[in-house]
């Protein structure tokens, strides 16, 4: 199932629509056509109220992308990737490709997007006094996007991680202590004290009978869940420094036939030769590569039907690195793309492969030996 379609490209970079952002466009607009509106300005009409209402919408999230896009031009300008811009149901995010090498640039990325909500802000309420005049319903919608945009900002300039404002806190930090991994740990524990915060408030909200305290409890937990994915990566990013794709590779593996059963898999190799990654070759011709994680995904009761080829990543779906590739990036292309093993290439040959499994044991180990 498709879960987000691309509507565009701004800058170069793709602009995404997540299924969960229609939900929220939906709901928006049910509650400025419905609510707001009929009860702030009283005999428009039904069909204005919608035709606003939506219009509403639309410049809502069109400001939304407004403030993506200012991270990710500051970001390009840095010489970072940004792989894509996604609206989805809490706003939007941009996918970019690295962490700032240094404070000045995550200071100058995070704290572009406030700036440009509160400039949005202003825009829209200039517009405002323009159209008081001329529409009463356009001046309802301008002073209500002024609003809402302002209210971004200040939202986003709570200081807590991984929000601009959290970003910004851990900019400071890091410029003071030198060490990024402890300014992201406080970057960090404070979004989270600030999303329990929110949890509280909205809990408190729903006991009083306001079912608006649910919004806020949803903020706090996405928010805490980010906080907590924000610092992991860190220290992951901080494990794998200088970590190269020879370091994480398995070396020695196995090949298999495509026409193999997975129960033969399991019982002959797996079990038998205690590998966790084979390599499916036609001849000498690489078909692609199974793992131990593509036999545990299909159901038991299947493994004497299915083959090796049905369950295989195949090879126009493999992505090859060198034995020089960095780990970290390694890493998250195994996670943007879903899959579970890389192989590398030197020369043309395949001197190795990395599974998923392998960089998350190597880390692991690492960050228990504290190295």
């Amino acid at each position: 199932m498709r879960h987000s379609w691309r509507i565009g490209r701004i800058f170069g970079i793709d602009i995404n629509i997540d299924s969960s952002w229609f939900l929220i466009f939906i709901l928006f607009t049910w509650i400025l056509a419905a609510n707001y509106y009929p009860q702030s300005y009283p005999g428009w009409g039904s069909f204005l109220y919608w035709i606003i209402g939506i219009m509403t919408s639309l410049l809502i999230f069109g400001s939304v992308l407004i403030h993506e896009l200012a991270h990710s031009v500051v970001a390009l300008k840095q010489g970072e990737k940004v792989r894509n811009i996604t609206l989805f149901i809490l706003g939007g995010v941009a996918q970019i490709s690295e962490e700032p090498k240094k404070p000045l640039q995550e200071l100058l990325m995070a704290s572009v997007g406030p700036i440009s909500s509160f400039g949005l802000g202003v825009i829209f309420f200039i517009i405002a006094l323009v159209l008081k005049g001329v529409s009463v319903a356009l001046y309802a919608a301008a002073s209500y996007l002024a609003l809402i945009n302002i209210v971004l900002g200040i939202f986003n300039l709570l200081p807590g991680f991984p929000m601009d404002g959290g970003r910004v806190l851990r900019s400071i930090i890091w410029q003071i202590t030198g060490n990024l991994r402890k300014a992201t740990h406080i970057a960090s524990r404070t979004g989270q004290a600030i999303a329990f915060l929110l949890i509280v408030l909205g809990g408190i909200q729903v006991l009083r009978g306001f079912l608006s305290g649910l919004w806020l409890i949803f903020i706090g937990w996405f928010l805490h869940t980010a906080a907590v994915r924000g610092y992991r990566r860190v220290m992951v990013e901080n494990v794998l420094k200088g970590v190269k794709a020879e370091d994480l590779m398995t070396k020695n593996y196995t090949s298999v036939g495509h026409d193999l059963s997975i129960q033969d898999l399991v019982d002959n190799f797996i079990l038998k030769e205690k590998e966790r990654v084979f390599l499916v070759l036609e001849g000498e011709d690489v078909r692609g590569i199974v793992c131990l994680e593509d036999v545990k995904a299909t159901p038991r009761e299947k493994w004497a039907e299915k083959k090796v080829g049905d369950i295989m990543t195949p090879r126009e779906k493999l992505m090859f690195v060198s034995p020089a590739a960095d780990g970290t990036k390694i890493l998250d292309n195994l996670t943007a793309h879903d899959i579970h093993q890389v192989p590398v290439l030197e020369q043309g040959r395949i001197v190795g492969i990395i599974c998923r499994t392998d960089v998350l044991r190597f880390i692991q180990l690492r960050s228990e030996l504290g190295v």
